[in-house]
C-alpha cells in the first residue's frame, strides 16, 4: 500500500503556511539559530545539492522546537551580483524585476520540500531596506579608520567593465578570462576602496581557537591569513644608492644568499634595470599582468624570470649577488622582493637550476642534488657555523638589529579587502567628494543611498560605473554643496557579511528595525553567536573571513554581544551525479528537485539526500537509492495502517524503542543525521516482528521523530493515530535509562567449536541450566547423541561449547 505523496504534501503545506506553524518564538531561555549559507537566487533554480544542507539544517530545526527551543531558522537571498547585471545589459531589462522573479521561483521551490522557515524573516541584500544597514555598517568601518581608498593591482575586465575578485577568474592557455561571460581579463592599477582586514589578522586568526569548526577549514583560514614573523633586511645596489627591503622568517640562511628577486610591479624594477635589458624586463612586466596570483604562485608551474642587469651587496659576505625580476614573486606579499636560498629552498632551487646562479650549501647535508629543507647545523656561514636553526636565527637577528641592517616584522598572506568594483548592480556607497576631493558621508536620516530606478545603464567606456553615466544621480547638492557622489558599488560579499544578523532584526519580509536600537540590541543578546551555521567548503575562506572581519569590527562598537559570529560549522560535501562527476548544465547531468518532488515525493528526497551518507561527504547520486527511500516510506506507512495498537505497554520493544530513541537524539545533535535514520529502521524493523498489539505510545514518537526527516507524512500519520495536528508542535521523545538493560541474552551453542544453534535466555543464568538448555535443542542433538562428552565449556551469558569425539 502506498500513500499519495502528491495529496499528502500539499495538504500540509497549505496547513503549516496558514497556521503559521514555524514562525520565530521569543518565550524560551533556551534558544537554537539554525542557519544555511546564502543562496543566490540563479534562473535556473534550486539542483539536488541544495536540499542536502537545508534538510540537514531543518532536521536539526525541528528536534530543537520539539525539545522547547526558540528556533531561528531563517531564509534570505543574496540578492546582488554580475549574472543579474549581464541580462540587464543583454535585455534591456531592470535587474531587480528578474532577481525578484528568481527569487519567487527559489522560495516556491523551497515550499515544497517542506523546509521549516520562518518566512516572515526573509531578507534579500538589493533591497534598499536592506543594504540601508550594509551602508551604515560601511560608515562605522570608515570611522574606524579601517576604510581608504588607494590605488590597488586589479583583475580589470573591459568586456564587463568592471573589477573582478580572484574567484571571478579562470585561467586558459596561460592568460585570465572571468568566469562569467568568458572575457579577457589584465592586471591593471586603480583607484579603489579598500577595507584593512589585515589589522584583524591576528584577531581572525586567534578567534578560531573556541570554534566548533572543522580542524581542515580552520587550517584554510590560517593559512589563507598566513602569519609569519621574520625580518626585513636592507640590501644595498651596488649601482646605486637604492636600498632594497627583502622580507625573510629565515635570516639565518643569508649566507647562502646568492640572488635577489623582485616582483614584476615593483616600483624599484624601474629604478634598478639597465639600458641593456629594460626592453625585455618591461615586455616581462607586461605579460605577467595577464596572470593571477594563485597562477604565479603554483608550485608546478615552471619558474620564468629575467635578470635586471643591476646587482645588491650580501651584507654579510659583502659579495654582488644579481637582481632578477620573476613573476613568482607577489608585489603585496612582505616587501615584494626575496633573497633566493637555492641550496635551502624548492621554489629558489628550481629557478636557480633554470638559470645556472650559485647554489651554495649552508646548512651541514649528505644529499646536495636537490634543496635541503630540513634540520642541521649551519656550515659555511662564518658565526653561525656549529648553530643550530634557533639559535642561528637568534644570533643572525641580534646582529642585524645592531647593525641597522634590517628590523623584526609580522607578515600575512592576507591582502585588504578590494572593496570597489566598477558594476551598477550593487550598494552604493554612502559618501559624497566635495569639489576639493574631500571624503563626507552621507547622514543617517538620509540613508540608504539608492540605486537610480528605471535607467538602461551601459558600461561607461572610461573604467568607471555605468552609474557614471547618470550624471543627475552622480552631480547632486548635498548641505548646500555641490557634491558627487561614488560610482562603484560595493561588491557581492558585503551583503552576505551581515545577513545572519539581518534575519534577526527583520520584523516581516524585508523591513528592519534599525541595527543599534534597543530592541536588535536585546534580540543579539538573545540570538548570537549561530548555533549551526552548515553549507559548502567553498565559502572557507572568503565569506567567513569576510564575516568575522565585520563581525569583530561591531564588536568593538558594541553593536554585537559576542566576539564571533559562527560558534558551530559543518560543510556539507556535494551530490554528484550518477556517473561521478560534478554536476554541471555543459554535461547535461543535472537533476532537478522538482521532477523527483513529482515522481518520488519531497519527503522521499529528504529522507534519500540525508541517508545516503555522512553529511560532510561528496556522494554520488542513485535512483536505485532513491527508490530505496520511497520504499521504506511506504512501508511505515503501512505498519500505522495494518498494525494494531494498545494503550498497554507489552514490554516486548521496551529495549529497541528506548536505544533508538538515545540513539537518534545523540546522532543529531552530532549531525550524524544518516546513521539516525538508521536507527528509525531499527524500530521499524522490530515492530513488524510484533504478533501481539504494539504500544501506542511507542508509535507515536516514533512519529514524531520521523518528522525530522519525513515531516509530510508524519503530520499525515499523526492524524491517523487519531491526534490534533501538528506533530511539529508535540515534545520530543525522553528515554528511559532503566529499560536500556537487556533482560535477555542470546547464547551461542558450539559443538566442537563449530556454531550449531543459537537460543534467547534470561541474562544470568546458571551454568547448569545453559547447558541442559543446550544439550535439548532440536538442531543439537545429532551432533551429541551416541558420542563420548569429553568436554564441557560454559560461558555464562555468552557460549556453550561441547567437544566430543
Amino acid at each position: 500500500m502506498e500513500y499519495s505523496h502528491k495529496k499528502v504534501e500539499k495538504k500540509w503545506q497549505k496547513y503549516w503556511e496558514e497556521n503559521h506553524t514555524f514562525k520565530t518564538t521569543d518565550k524560551s531561555d533556551k534558544k537554537a539559530y539554525i542557519l544555511d549559507m546564502f543562496p543566490y537566487p540563479s534562473g535556473a533554480g534550486l539542483h539536488v545539492g541544495h536540499p542536502k544542507g537545508y534538510t540537514a539544517t531543518d532536521v536539526f530545526s525541528r528536534m530543537r522546537r520539539l525539545q522547547g527551543y526558540d528556533v531561528l531558522h531563517p531564509i534570505g537571498y543574496d540578492a546582488f551580483g554580475l549574472p543579474a547585471e549581464q541580462y540587464a545589459l543583454k535585455t534591456g531589462n531592470d535587474p531587480t524585476e528578474f532577481t525578484l522573479k528568481n527569487i519567487d521561483i527559489f522560495r516556491e521551490q523551497l515550499k515544497t520540500l517542506g523546509f521549516s522557515f520562518d518566512y516572515e524573516k526573509e531578507v534579500n541584500t538589493s533591497n534598499p531596506n536592506y543594504y540601508r544597514i550594509t551602508q551604515w555598517i560601511f560608515q562605522q568601518l570608515y570611522k574606524q579608520g579601517l576604510a581608504e581608498i588607494r590605488y590597488a593591482d586589479v583583475n580589470w575586465c573591459e568586456g564587463l567593465g568592471t573589477v573582478l575578485a580572484n574567484e571571478e577568474v579562470v585561467v586558459k592557455n596561460n592568460k585570465m578570462y572571468s568566469d562569467i561571460g568568458d572575457f579577457e581579463v589584465v592586471k591593471r592599477p586603480m583607484k579603489q576602496w579598500v577595507l584593512k582586514i589585515t589589522e584583524y589578522a591576528d584577531r581572525l586568526i586567534d578567534g578560531l581557537e573556541d570554534l566548533d569548526w572543522p580542524k581542515s577549514l580552520k587550517d584554510l583560514q590560517r593559512n589563507w591569513i598566513g602569519r609569519s614573523e621574520g625580518l626585513v633586511i636592507k640590501f644595498q645596489s651596488q649601482n646605486n644608492n637604492l636600498k632594497i627591503p627583502v622580507f625573510t622568517t629565515r635570516p639565518d640562511t643569508i649566507f647562502g644568499t646568492t640572488y635577489l628577486v623582485l616582483a614584476p610591479e615593483s616600483d624599484l624594477v624601474k629604478s634598478l634595470v639597465t639600458n641593456e635589458y629594460k626592453e625585455k624586463v618591461n615586455q616581462y612586466i607586461e605579460e605577467a599582468k595577464s596572470k593571477t596570483d594563485i597562477q604565479r604562485q603554483d608550485e608546478s608551474r615552471e619558474k620564468t624570470g629575467l635578470f635586471t642587469g643591476a646587482y645588491a651587496i650580501n651584507p654579510f659576505t659583502n659579495k654582488p649577488i644579481p637582481i632578477w625580476v620573476a613573476d613568482y614573486v607577489l608585489n603585496d606579499y612582505g616587501t615584494g622582493a626575496v633573497m633566493g636560498v637555492p641550496a635551502h629552498d624548492d621554489r629558489d632551487w628550481d629557478f636557480a637550476t633554470k638559470y645556472g646562479l650559485e647554489i651554495i650549501h649552508v646548512i651541514e647535508c649528505k644529499d646536495k642534488s636537490k634543496a635541503f629543507v630540513g634540520e642541521g647545523k649551519h656550515i659555511n656561514s662564518d658565526f653561525l657555523d656549529g648553530l643550530n636553526k634557533q639559535e642561528a636565527i637568534e644570533k643572525i637577528t641580534k646582529k642585524i638589529l645592531e647593525q641597522n641592517l634590517g628590523e623584526k616584522k609580522v607578515n600575512y598572506k592576507l591582502r585588504d579587502w578590494l572593496f570597489s568594483r566598477q558594476r551598477f548592480y550593487g550598494e552604493p556607497f554612502p559618501i559624497v567628494f566635495s569639489e576639493d576631493g574631500q571624503i563626507a558621508l552621507i547622514d543617517e536620516k538620509d540613508l540608504p543611498v539608492e540605486l537610480p530606478k528605471g535607467a538602461y545603464l551601459k558600461p561607461s567606456g572610461t573604467g568607471e560605473s555605468p552609474l557614471a553615466n547618470i550624471h543627475d544621480w552622480v552631480n547632486i547638492e548635498y548641505k548646500g554643496k555641490k557634491v558627487k557622489r561614488e560610482t562603484n558599488t560595493m561588491p557581492q560579499w558585503a551583503g552576505s557579511c551581515w545577513y545572519y544578523l539581518a534575519y534577526i532584526l527583520t520584523i516581516s519580509p524585508n523591513n528592519l528595525m534599525d541595527i543599534n536600537s534597543e530592541e536588535a540590541q536585546r534580540l543579539f543578546k538573545k540570538w548570537l553567536p549561530v548555533d549551526l551555521y552548515i553549507g559548502g567548503q567553498e565559502h572557507a575562506t572568503l565569506h567567513l573571513l569576510y564575516a568575522r572581519f565585520w563581525h569583530q569590527v561591531l564588536y568593538d562598537i558594541k553593536i554585537v554581544p559576542t566576539p564571533e559570529p559562527f560558534q558551530k560549522l559543518v560543510n556539507q560535501g556535494m551530490i554528484l551525479a550518477e556517473s561521478g562527476e560534478k554536476m554541471s548544465k555543459s554535461k547535461g547531468n543535472v537533476i532537478n528537485p522538482d521532477e523527483i518532488v513529482e515522481s518520488h515525493g519531497a519527503d522521499t528526497l529528504r529522507l534519500y539526500e540525508v541517508f545516503m551518507g555522512p553529511l560532510e561527504a561528496s556522494l554520488q547520486w542513485s535512483f536505485t537509492g532513491l527508490d530505496g527511500s520511497r520504499k521504506w516510506l511506504d512501508r511505515v506507512y503501512r505498519m500505522i495502517e495494518k498494525f494494531e495498537f494498545s494503550s498497554e505497554n507489552n514490554g516486548h520493544l521496551d529495549f529497541i524503542y528506548n536505544d533508538v530513541v538515545k540513539k537518534v537524539t545523540s546522532m543529531i545533535e552530532d549531525c550524524k543525521f544518516n546513521t539516525a535514520v538508521s536507527q528509525l529502521m531499527t524500530f521499524v524493523n522490530a515492530v513488524y516482528k510484533e504478533e501481539e498489539p504494539v504500544y501506542i505510545e511507542y508509535i507515536k514518537n516514533f512519529v514524531v521523530m520521523l518528522s525530522l526527516y519525513a515531516p509530510h507524512l508524519a503530520e499525515e500519520l499523526w492524524e491517523k493515530l487519531g491526534n490534533k495536528p501538528s506533530v511539529a508542535l508535540q515534545s520530543w521523545p525522553q528515554y528511559d535509562e532503566s529499560k536500556l538493560v537487556q533482560n535477555e541474552v542470546t547464547i551461542a551453542v558450539q559443538i566442537n567449536g563449530k556454531l550449531r544453534a543459537t537460543f534467547e535466555i534470561e541474562k544470568g543464568t546458571n551454568e547448569a541450566t545453559l547447558l541442559e538448555k543446550a544439550k535439548n535443542i532440536e538442531n543439537v542433538k545429532p551432533y551429541i547423541e551416541n558420542k563420548t562428552i569429553i568436554k564441557e565449556i560454559v560461558v555464562v551469558d555468552k557460549i556453550v561449547n561441547i567437544v566430543v569425539k
